[in-house]
């Protein structure tokens, strides 16, 4: 089973600034990224199929898609690849927000 990581802001003293960061913000922020695209559906395939809803944005890296779940004002990511690393950290970083593991 891979590590999970989640980008948050949960932890930032900025005093009035948003602790969340909201669904509007991700779809403005990654709308602006050429190798993302949004889906309201994850599908998952192997020797069964299974489909989840909710706010994706699907990073593109070759061949593979990798989703940025928006979900309760944090985004989460699974570190399957280890490409991911290195892209959750910039995500972070231009969010203003953090990586946790977990």
């Amino acid at each position: 089973m891979s590590q999970r990581y989640r980008i948050t802001r949960a932890f930032q003293e900025n005093g009035n600034s948003a602790q969340i960061i909201s669904l509007e913000e991700c779809k403005q922020y990654f709308s602006s990224k050429p190798d993302f695209a949004y889906s309201s559906v994850f599908t998952v395939t192997g020797s069964t199929s299974m489909s989840i809803e909710g706010d994706f944005f699907m990073w593109s890296y070759g061949d593979t898609k990798i989703p940025f779940r928006h979900y309760e004002g944090d985004i989460y990511v699974s570190a399957a690849n280890e490409a991911v690393i290195p892209k959750m950290i910039e995500v972070a970083g231009e969010l203003g927000a953090d990586v946790l593991e977990g």
